[in-house]
């Protein structure tokens, strides 16, 4: 006696349509989500607890104990510094302007000098600072 075999079918799951769906969930929780910014400077902070020496070239801003500011040895007035960044914005390119400031210095006035900056179209700002001597080294 010969058994006839069956031939099992195969089971076909289309899954081009869940594809569809997923991604048109994607789309619309991307398109429907608000990002918020805050206000504020984008600052690249140190992610180390000892600071690493940086050669760099090009514009330097000091702002002196007295609020005086000197922007590579040549003195500017507050009222004459945005014209200035503005002026030297163009031929900064990806140096950047390295911002020294005296630690006495009002905080608002160093903010104040970091919105013109920011105004003029300076994307890259260092703030220099000397390392501090850790407790290890003392013992």
């Amino acid at each position: 006696m010969q058994f006839r075999q069956k031939t099992k079918k195969r089971i076909i799951i289309n899954i081009t349509s869940l594809i569809d769906v997923l991604f048109l969930l994607l789309i619309f929780f991307i398109v429907s989500s608000t990002f918020l910014e805050q206000p504020g400077m984008k600052l690249d902070l140190p992610k180390t607890s000892h600071t690493e020496a940086v050669r760099m070239e090009g514009y330097t801003l000091f702002i002196l104990t007295d609020g005086s500011l000197f922007l590579n040895e040549e003195e500017v007035a507050m009222d004459d510094l945005a014209d200035r960044l503005d002026d030297i914005a163009p031929h900064l390119g990806d140096r950047g302007l390295i911002l020294k400031a005296d630690e006495t210095v009002r905080y608002g006035l160093v903010v104040e000098i970091m919105d013109y900056v920011k105004q003029a179209g300076i994307e890259k700002l260092v703030v220099a600072s000397t390392p501090k001597e850790s407790l290890t080294s003392s013992e």
